[in-house]
């Protein structure tokens, strides 16, 4: 899987242009199977576009996402891993899950787009 989040259709584009004859379908549904073994973190950008990113080991994780460039950093997600905990401990319910979107502008974007707006 590639570095960082990818959607479907990017993935695809790599490996048809690596030689696989894959279809969009089949990558999709890697996918998915993927996130629901806990294998890749899925993210949903601006457009509700569901990107895909390489969970390297077990342990769930978050990320805080540029909406300009795609960079995608992991964060401390342990408050919310207790809240989380503590919601399905409270409410009775079991296999409790969760997803966390944090997305906002990474600094260098910001920076690049001020330099575009004084020239």
């Amino acid at each position: 899987m590639a570095e960082g989040f990818i959607s479907t259709q990017d993935l695809r584009k790599r490996l048809v242009a690596g030689g696989s004859s894959v279809s969009l379908s089949t990558v999709y549904r890697t996918l998915t199977a993927l996130a629901e073994a806990g294998r890749a973190d899925v993210f949903r950008d601006a457009n509700g576009k569901q990107l895909f990113r390489h969970r390297p080991g077990s342990d769930h994780r978050h990320y805080l996402i540029c909406t300009e460039c795609g960079l995608s950093l992991p964060v401390g997600s342990g408050p919310v891993e207790k809240w989380a905990a503590r919601i399905a401990r409270t409410s009775g319910f079991a296999d409790v899950r969760h997803a966390v979107e944090l997305s906002g502008r990474f600094p260098d974007c910001l920076r690049k787009e001020e330099r575009a707006q004084t020239r």
